[in-house]
């Protein structure tokens, strides 16, 4: 591995990170500099001994400038990916952007409560500080998701000491493994009265409505609540159903039923077949239970 000193792991850091926002276009030394409030003499005369080292390369010209070469993602210990497999990094439930996880490694994993990971990070990381709680991920293969706080900050190598506080993989398989096909349906011409008995009588809190095989809507607990509080109790479930309907495949990886789902702030998803009839259901506690590998228990 090359050495290279605290400065010039600083000056490729930036340069990567202009390089990539700039989608691959040779960065200027001044450039670097007015990022690192430095003097650009003192930024060219760095880049001439990574030039020398073979980590940076030169190009001439007026829209030159300087591109770094494979050596210098190795010399920082960086996986170079394309935009399918970074690793996003969030803070309070937002997306931080400008900045991928790299690599993970756990420093040390006693027991869950003293958990912690140091997190390589492609980007300026000092938009983040001590005590913050983020979320990394989920990675592209694994679906591997941390949850933490930073405890430890390594500016110059861009590294995070992260506390964790829970790890989650989600499963790399399609809802078809774990939908339910015990699809209950509701009629449009139903009463409220009998869509709450069938709803409360089979333990759920939402069904779509049907007619001849076709989907019309969903109807939820809640939408019975509202039209009782509002004295709308003679209402057929046509008038009191959402027509708002989110379906997927079977073939949809648990992943993006996820994603749909917190998308579009939703509970639950109706599985389609070809012909788009109904044939079964998946819950954001079905999509849990896969995640942590555990079943609710109810009480008695």
């Amino acid at each position: 591995m090359l050495l290279i000193n605290s400065v010039q792991k600083e000056i490729l850091q930036i340069l990567i990170d202009l390089y990539i926002k700039s989608n691959y276009k040779p960065i200027k030394g001044e450039e670097i500099a007015a990022v690192m409030e430095r003097n650009p003499g003192t930024i060219r005369n760095q880049m001439q001994s990574l030039g020398s080292l073979g980590i940076v390369k030169g190009v001439p010209g007026p829209r030159g400038g300087y591109k770094p070469t494979i050596d210098a993602y190795n010399a920082l210990n960086i996986t170079t990916t394309d935009e399918d497999t970074t690793v996003p990094l969030y803070k309070e439930e937002k997306k931080i952007e400008n900045l991928s996880v790299t690599k993970i490694e756990f420093s040390s994993i006693p027991h869950p409560g003293e958990c912690k990971a140091k997190i390589k990070v492609m980007g300026d990381i000092k938009q983040l500080d001590l005590g913050d709680k983020i979320r990394v991920g989920p990675s592209p293969i694994n679906k591997l998701i941390l949850n933490g706080r930073i405890i430890g900050r390594d500016d110059i190598d861009s590294i995070l000491l992260l506390e964790v506080r829970e790890i989650l993989s989600i499963p790399h398989k399609a809802v078809s493994k774990i939908f339910s096909r015990n699809l209950i349906t509701l009629e449009p011409d139903m009463d409220i009265k009998e869509a709450a008995w069938i709803l409360s009588n089979n333990g759920i809190d939402g069904a779509p409505v049907t007619k001849n095989q076709k989907l019309l809507g969903i109807l939820t607990l809640i939408d019975i609540t509202k039209a009782i509080a509002n004295n709308e109790t003679n209402l057929q479930i046509k008038n009191l159903m959402s027509k708002y309907i989110i379906t997927i495949q079977k073939e949809t990886p648990v992943s993006e039923a996820m994603h749909m789902m917190n998308k579009n702030k939703i509970g639950r998803l109706i599985i389609i077949n070809e012909k788009e009839e109904p044939i079964g259901i998946i819950t954001k506690t079905d999509l849990l239970n896969q995640i942590t590998g555990m079943k609710y228990l109810s009480s008695n």
